[in-house]
């Protein structure tokens, strides 16, 4: 038997139903903030793999990855000084699901090196966070450096002294730490190293262990283990004092003529430009996350790097005072990249 619908009781149901509707159709925003990520986030390094870029890129994805649930997957997308890939990212969607690994190279020297730089490293990107600073290290391929009779950096100035025009020298690209780590050097040595440069740290070294060129200035993340491997020789740091990582190994200024000589570099994580604040947030709090953890530390700083988080605003401050500071040492050097 059907029972009668009461007048009220009616009403009242549709009022309900509407309300239902009402609170379902305005659910999809936030659900959206919260469920972020939904498929796969990639981390574009500018450089190519086997580099510090790289090292740091990968162990940053594998933790971001278990943190946000969704893969994180690295892709290095190389030339240009790390501009290219740079680009790639500035041109992206601003939907938090493409970043970039940054360097003081491709977010501070390259807006003073380059004369037609496609992007514009403070207004095309949101600062998400600082992920490491660290020094390079002065290496040589450790045969030729017995035959040379090269064991520290005086020896090296003395050799490439007596033989000007013949010694070249790698970096990982126009515009990297190191290729303006070998402009300040030739300057304060008063060498004509010839500079060569490669798509990335790691096709360099390889280069570099074959005996194909002279020296490097590398990030110790990808130079330390063909040290440590006896394939190159290092010469000495690039930091004002010894790394604690490696005490045993001299600073250039020490180990040589050039009392001066300090060249650091540093690696962070950025968005396009409009990424939506929230994803900015989590995305920081979990790199947080994942450099205080003890066996990410240890691995980095055994590796001669210095994990340091940031703040998004923090982050930006940097870029903007590197971009100033490396500005006077370009137009020192009289280097300019058309």
């Amino acid at each position: 038997m059907t029972m009668p619908i009461q007048p009220r009781r009616f009403a009242l149901a549709i009022i309900a139903a509407i309300a239902t509707g009402a609170m379902l159709l305005a659910a999809p925003p936030a659900l959206a903030q919260t469920a972020w990520p939904t498929r796969a986030v990639k981390i574009v390094v500018p450089f190519a793999a086997g580099g510090p870029g790289d090292v740091l890129g990968r162990t940053l994805a594998a933790e971001l990855g278990r943190a946000f649930g969704q893969p994180v997957i690295v892709e290095n997308r190389t030339g240009g000084g790390g501009n290219i890939g740079t680009n790639a990212v500035a041109k992206a969607n601003n939907d938090g699901y493409t970043l970039v690994l940054g360097t003081v190279g491709t977010h501070a020297i390259n807006k003073s090196l380059y004369a037609n730089l496609p992007y514009d490293p403070q207004k095309d990107f949101a600062p998400i966070s600082l992920v490491a600073k660290l020094s390079n290290v002065m290496v040589v391929n450790a045969e030729q450096a017995r035959a040379r009779g090269i064991n520290n950096v005086a020896d090296f100035i003395g050799y490439a002294r007596a033989h000007p025009g013949k010694i070249n020298a790698a970096s990982a690209g126009n515009g990297s730490s190191s290729h303006l780590a070998i402009v300040l050097f030739n300057s304060m040595a008063g060498l004509s190293l010839s500079h060569i440069p490669y798509r990335g740290s790691g096709p360099a070294l390889l280069d570099l262990i074959g005996g194909n060129v002279d020296v490097m200035f590398d990030s110790p993340l990808s130079a330390m283990p063909q040290v440590m491997g006896g394939k190159l020789a290092a010469l000495g740091v690039t930091s004002a004092q010894r790394s604690p990582a490696f005490p045993d190994i001299p600073t250039v200024a020490e180990a040589g003529p050039l009392k001066d000589f300090v060249v650091n570099t540093w690696f962070g994580l950025l968005a396009p430009a409009g990424t939506p604040a929230d994803v900015v947030k989590r995305i920081q709090q979990e790199v947080v996350k994942a450099l205080a953890k003890p066996s990410i530390r240890e691995r980095l700083v055994a590796q001669g790097a210095t994990p340091e988080a940031s703040t998004p605003q923090e982050f930006a401050q940097l870029i903007d005072s590197e971009i100033s500071r490396w500005a006077a040492v370009v137009k020192a050097s009289g280097v300019r990249v058309d």
